[in-house]
């Protein structure tokens, strides 16, 4: 097999994966325009009405809601302790830099409902269970990582010499910094803010541990919808969460060229 035979096999077989892998999204965005009041395959018509419906529920608008205020929260606090995590881990000589490293991505590691488990039985202690404060904390501590991982990736290929070269000029540390060091870190942390903003959206075996009364957020209210059947309400709005989540990811490759962090 020449060359040019094997680069139309390999073609051949990433689109053969790509599209099984992409098959079930598939079936969830067209049951979700299905006439039916059931999940059927191929749909039964064509309809937009359940995501009128999901529009118009009042139980999924402020999940919805929920969703959105937590991530941004979790977002902002992981991008300011990540990208604060990452320069000291590459421009400071920290002592057990190697352990600081191992404890900051450790959420990676374990699974999400033994973090949840965890930190339940820990918020029960302190009277913090079901609280949104709560649910904040453990999401900034799984979405941490993401931002460590992609603003160390960034700030690895940087020349530490042009800091000192702006300090030289009479700039402080913190001015040299901000003016030079944090504009060319800028695509590692747009990358990994929206990694945890979309971990943290996401999320569902963390959050169903720790949400309360007025908590729930849109992943564990789907999950929950799905306990007493299925219906194209719930393939409605997973499809707005994929096609939000599909426009979030072309923007950041066109902004920073995202398939250099994944």
């Amino acid at each position: 097999m020449n060359a040019v035979a094997r680069r139309w096999v390999a073609r051949l077989y990433c689109a053969l994966v790509l599209g099984f892998l992409m098959l079930p999204v598939a079936v969830v965005v067209l049951a979700s325009f299905s006439t039916t009041a059931y999940l059927t395959i191929p749909p039964q018509g064509v309809t937009l009405r359940w995501y009128g419906r999901v529009l118009e529920s009042a139980d999924y608008l402020s999940a919805i809601g929920i969703s959105l205020l937590l991530a941004s929260v979790a977002t902002l606090s992981a991008l300011a302790i990540g990208t604060a995590t990452s320069y000291a881990l590459v421009r400071r000589a920290l002592p057990g830099k190697a352990a600081v490293s191992a404890v900051v991505m450790s959420p990676l590691i374990f699974p999400g409902v033994v973090i949840g488990v965890a930190l339940l039985q820990f918020y029960a202690a302190l009277g913090l269970a079901g609280s949104f404060a709560g649910l904040a904390v453990a999401h900034v501590v799984i979405t941490v990582p993401y931002v460590v991982r992609t603003t160390l990736a960034s700030l690895s290929g940087l020349d530490a010499e042009l800091e000192d070269a702006a300090c030289t000029l009479g700039a402080s540390r913190p001015t040299a910094f901000w003016k030079v060091t944090l504009p060319l870190m800028r695509p590692g942390m747009v990358a990994g803010a929206l990694f945890a903003f979309i971990t943290s959206f996401d999320n569902v075996p963390v959050s169903i541990f720790l949400t309360g009364v007025g908590n729930t957020t849109l992943p564990v209210k789907i999950f929950t919808a799905i306990e007493f059947g299925v219906d194209p309400t719930v393939a409605a709005v997973s499809s707005l969460l994929i096609l939000t989540t599909a426009l979030a990811l072309v923007l950041a490759e066109r902004w920073v060229g995202f398939h250099r962090f994944t």
